[in-house]
């Protein structure tokens, strides 16, 4: 019965033999074309890596569409960081220009006012400006420390603009001329007309804030000097302002109250906006 059952095993094992020396044969034999179970088997691995290869793929492509965001994100922060510093190097540059320019300006200014007089002019920067629409003055850098006194007057290189009313150690408060509507501690502004200054006279004692001109009033009826386009400065007889600082350019001339004497509307040679530099003006004493 062993004897049997071991004849059996190596009989099965012979088989197997040859029907394994037949495939290989077959397999390593010429062939016109690829058998039906090779392409199975290709068709269901190609479907496999399929599957597996288009989910990998677009996991990928997340993931380098996220790197390549990183990328663009930092280029586009590291470029808004120079045009922010571009844009404030460029803000800095055209204030520096504008400062020098209007250091010229002061520089020609006081170099015309040495030769028309013998004052001494403090340029000062202005560093605080009144938010009180009735009170309009504006600070500025220069002090006692540095010779300030009240009542001395202020000008740019255009014209006069005001006066100290009050000192500090360290700065100044200037009333600008178009606070002369009342206000306690007003001044008027004794006026003449350049180049006619002993044959015109009026007193400054307003300001007009709809139509932003000041009113000169008191104007002698035979005064016929004074006219449209006429110059007025400050004529120095009210011991207030010293004489011939500008004051601005007549747009018109009219019958005063009563008829006894005429007024004329001046328009301010200076600006009295975005003030930058001004100049005290020191007047020498006997």
């Amino acid at each position: 019965m062993f004897k049997l059952m071991g004849n059996k095993r190596l009989f099965i094992l012979l088989v197997a033999i040859m029907v394994f020396i037949a495939v290989m044969g077959f397999t390593l034999g010429g062939r016109g074309g690829v058998s039906w179970p090779e392409k199975f088997v290709a068709d269901t691995v190609a479907f496999g890596q399929g599957l597996i290869y288009k989910p990998v793929r677009s996991v990928a492509g997340f993931f380098e569409d996220i790197r390549m965001l990183k990328i663009i994100y930092e280029e586009n922060r590291t470029l808004r960081l120079t045009l922010a510093q571009y844009a404030r190097d460029t803000a800095r540059l055209n204030d520096l220009q504008a400062q020098n320019e209007r250091l010229k300006e002061a520089l020609e200014f006081t170099e015309r006012q040495k030769n028309a007089d013998n004052y001494k002019y403090h340029i000062a920067e202005v560093i605080g400006v009144s938010p009180d629409p009735y009170n309009s003055t504006v600070k500025i850098n220069l002090g006692e420390r540095d010779g300030m006194k009240t009542d001395m007057a202020v000008v740019t290189v255009d014209g006069l603009i005001g006066r100290i009313v009050r000192v500090t150690p360290f700065t100044s408060n200037v009333q600008l001329i178009t606070d002369l509507n009342g206000v306690e501690g007003t001044k008027a502004i004794s006026a003449t007309v350049k180049d006619s200054e002993t044959d015109s006279f009026g007193m400054i004692e307003s300001y007009d804030k709809e139509n932003g001109l000041l009113v000169m009033t008191k104007i002698d009826p035979g005064d016929k000097q004074l006219g449209e386009g006429d110059t007025v400065i400050t004529s120095g007889l009210g011991e207030l302002f010293p004489h011939g600082l500008v004051i601005g350019t007549v747009v018109s001339r009219d019958v005063g109250q009563f008829g006894l004497t005429y007024n004329a509307m001046v328009k301010p040679a200076a600006q009295f906006t975005k003030l930058r530099e001004v100049f005290v003006v020191e007047v020498p004493e006997n």
